[in-house]
């Protein structure tokens, strides 16, 4: 009995050693299974940036009016700084899915001179003109990344959100030759507008260490058929540092075009390209 009593101990051990050795080799595989199923270290598991666009405009109008259509040469506008919010959350090591936002909100006024198109004539004078541009842009979208190294590759697809509303009064005073005739008007109009359409993305992101990354994105949206359609698509390489692990600064350049066309009893046309640089603070988690 004394032996038995002696043994009991060296069998409990036994059996609790063996326990601990196949606990120890399945935490081991488990944390090499983790360690392989890590994303790119380009890529982040979830992310907020916000900043903003500082953007050279360029603007073409055309539309419909009492008076005849109307097109607008293009015109340069002064630098505006517009508001933007991109957020992006990663499922698993290749599910994206992605938000990103703007808004460009500038009203403004001048005197434009010479040559232009009025009834599809060309004619020349001066039009008078202000003008309030509200566009807003809200684009979902989910990418498939591929790489698990240094270097990330994305393709993916989504909805964009585009809403635009315009109001504006002009006078003009224009000439025309073969045959000779003047033009003399003024008034004031507005609209609005918005729409869904289909998008398209492309993206690649590379690390350089645990601080420095480098990415460059493209997009294209179009839309055909409806009130609205037209195409918008943006470009962008930017630069991320990131002196703290979960915050960083984020600096890109960026250029949108953006072709709207309204159909109607009144058609209108909105022509718009920014271009320009970006920075956001970007938290990642």
């Amino acid at each position: 009995m004394s032996r038995s009593a002696q043994r009991a101990p060296l069998s409990t051990l036994h059996t609790t050693l063996v326990t601990a050795l196949k606990g120890a080799i399945l935490l081991g595989a488990a944390s090499a299974g983790m360690a392989q199923a890590q994303q790119s270290p380009a890529l982040d598991r979830m992310s907020i940036s916000a900043g903003a666009f500082r953007a050279e405009p360029k603007i073409h109008i055309g539309g419909d009016t009492n008076y005849g259509r109307i097109d607008t040469p293009d015109e340069k506008i002064d630098d505006v700084t517009l508001p933007r919010v991109k957020a992006e959350l990663l499922i698993g090591d290749s599910h994206g899915l992605s938000f990103d936002y703007f808004r460009f909100d500038e009203d403004w006024a001048g005197t434009a001179s010479g040559d232009t198109v009025y009834e599809g004539r060309p004619v020349s004078g001066t039009i008078a003109a202000d003008a309030d541009l509200r566009l807003e842009m809200a684009r979902f979208s989910y990418k498939w990344w591929m790489g698990k190294e240094k270097n990330a590759f994305g393709i993916g697809l989504g909805a964009a959100y585009l809403r635009a509303k315009i109001s504006g009064s002009a006078e003009a005073n224009l000439s025309a030759s073969n045959p000779v005739e003047n033009y003399a008007f003024s008034g004031s109009a507005s609209g609005s507008d918005s729409v869904w359409a289909p998008t398209v993305e492309l993206a690649w992101r590379h690390s350089l260490n645990e601080q420095w990354r480098v990415y460059a994105e493209g997009s294209g949206i179009k839309k055909n058929g409806g009130t609205v359609e037209g195409h918008v698509w943006n470009g962008s390489v930017g630069v991320e540092w990131f002196p703290h692990k979960n915050i960083g600064l984020v600096v890109d350049y960026n250029v949108q075009k953006i072709d709207l066309h309204r159909n109607g009893d009144r058609t209108a046309d909105l022509d718009l390209k920014l271009k320009g640089p970006s920075a956001f603070v970007k938290v990642r988690f």
